[in-house]
């Protein structure tokens, strides 16, 4: 029997509910949009749900380079008891760490605020594509099919789905297909962190620091890792190629991995979440293959969290806590704007004077087993997002957001994390709604960025005046 389609239109139509997705859809509706957002899974916020924390807000001098939208979720954390605080591993940047079950609230409070309207367990299926507009994105769940119609369309399905099924051009992991490992976060609690702390403060040769410049500051491992046990806060990155974690993995004690990173998500649960588990040789594009890494990766998480009890003080009377609700992904597709962000765009910390977004986070490409290249943002500092990056070539009326935007492998490596990802959302969402109530007609490629940048300053946005 064919399955009839319903029809229904908005404002702005945004795909893809993760940090991108969360700010281009606030983005939009606080700018007094009809705004749906739509997801193909039972919830929103993506990676803001796992436990990770946000990395690329703040940076190696602790200058905060994202407000806006993430100030004002943050703001509703920490009126809920959810935000833990500002931290550093006396590494590379530094972390906003965060309770990821308030923020699951905090996010939806923050929608219902605005009024922005949730369809969840619906995927984009297909597009109506007339000249270079997206004119509709054909939605299917379990009702069956609704054609969406909108003026805008705002990719942030991180695989660039919509702008794909739209004509955009697009390149994929390395020059010889290689892509970024699988990972899934997971937390544990009853971590006591002086003893932790104590740990590393007698070894530093197990943990990375100092890699950035700006945080050494001079200094020797010996004298960050005592500023580290100070801080008192169990924020630590026991690294790969040090010899606790080096020979555990020679033992087969751990698996091959670049890192056990661990950050604090609540202070009375004495909860850390943990990123270690990796799973390579994997197209994310191909959900046979994405599927088969869910056992290797809980076999992983079980081998990491009888490491940490056996080997890492702290651990010894923890348990294991909870287990991300989604795979981390970390490339799929970039889609080809009208300009590409490149290696020396991040690596030198350039402004541009179309940026409508900042991100801090080191180059970070995950390799194979132990490999991972971490490259810090010059002199501790930021660099701007162009709106280019934003606008496919080819198409009027659609943007994307999040780790889909245009950048080369290595940019998209710093900018694919969540503080940029927000900042790029909100940016889309507003310019969408500035378009709308200038000329809807128009293509973004012609779109008045000035009036975009001032727009969101005024909404909370860190658009410039950082290093």
């Amino acid at each position: 029997m064919q399955t009839p389609i319903h029809n229904r239109r908005v404002d702005v139509l945004v795909i893809g509910a993760g940090a991108a997705g969360v700010g281009a859809a606030i983005g939009a509706a606080r700018n007094g949009m009809t705004t749906l957002l739509v997801d193909a899974g039972p919830t929103i916020g993506g990676e803001l749900l796992t436990g990770m924390t946000i990395d690329g807000a703040v940076n190696a001098r602790g200058e905060l380079v994202v407000g806006g939208t993430l100030s004002e979720i943050l703001e509703e954390c920490k009126a809920m008891d959810g935000l833990v605080g500002i931290f550093n591993d006396y590494r590379l940047i530094r972390y906003i760490c965060y309770d990821p079950e308030v923020m699951k609230m905090a996010i939806i409070k923050v929608m219902a605020r605005y009024g922005v309207e949730l369809l969840l367990h619906s995927f984009a299926d297909d597009v109506v594509v007339n000249g270079n507009r997206v004119t509709g994105v054909m939605v299917r769940n379990k009702a069956g099919k609704t054609l969406i119609e909108a003026d805008s369309v705002i990719d942030c399905s991180g695989d660039g789905d919509v702008a794909v099924m739209a004509g955009a051009e697009f390149e994929i992991g390395a020059k010889d297909g290689d892509l970024q490992p699988i990972s899934i976060m997971f937390r544990m609690s009853g971590v006591e962190a002086e003893p932790l702390l104590r740990f590393v403060r007698e070894h530093p040769e197990y943990v990375a620091v100092g890699e950035s410049e700006m945080i050494r500051d001079g200094r020797t491992d010996k004298q960050l890792v005592e500023s580290l046990y100070e801080q008192g806060q169990p924020c630590v990155f026991f690294k790969g190629n040090g010899p606790l974690l080096s020979d555990a993995i020679d033992r087969k004690e751990m698996f091959p991995t670049a890192l056990i990173m661990i950050q604090p998500t609540s202070g009375p649960r004495k909860e850390v979440c943990i990123n270690s588990t990796r799973v390579w040789n994997v197209d994310p594009l191909k959900t046979d293959q994405l599927s088969a890494t869910m056992s290797p990766l809980f076999d992983q998480v079980w081998t990491c969290v009888k490491f940490l009890k056996n080997r890492v003080p702290g651990f010894e009377q923890a348990h294991f806590a909870a287990v991300a609700p989604r795979l981390g992904i970390r490339e799929t597709r970039r889609i080809l704007g009208e300009y590409v962000l490149t290696d020396e765009d991040v690596g030198t910390g350039r402004k541009f004077d179309d940026g409508i977004a900042k991100g801090c986070h080191h180059i970070d490409i995950h390799g194979r087993g132990r490999d991972q290249v971490r490259i810090p943002v010059a002199d501790g500092g930021s660099y701007d997002i162009p709106f280019r990056c934003l606008v496919p070539k080819g198409l009027d009326n659609l943007l994307v957001a999040g780790r889909c935007l245009s950048a080369t492998r290595a940019a998209q490596g710093t900018a694919r994390t969540m503080g940029p990802c927000i900042a790029m959302g909100t940016a889309a969402g507003t310019a969408a709604a500035l378009q709308r109530t200038e000329n809807a007609e128009n293509s973004f490629r012609d779109f008045p960025v000035e009036r975009l940048r001032e727009t969101l300053k005024s909404q909370g946005s860190i658009i410039d005046g950082t290093h």
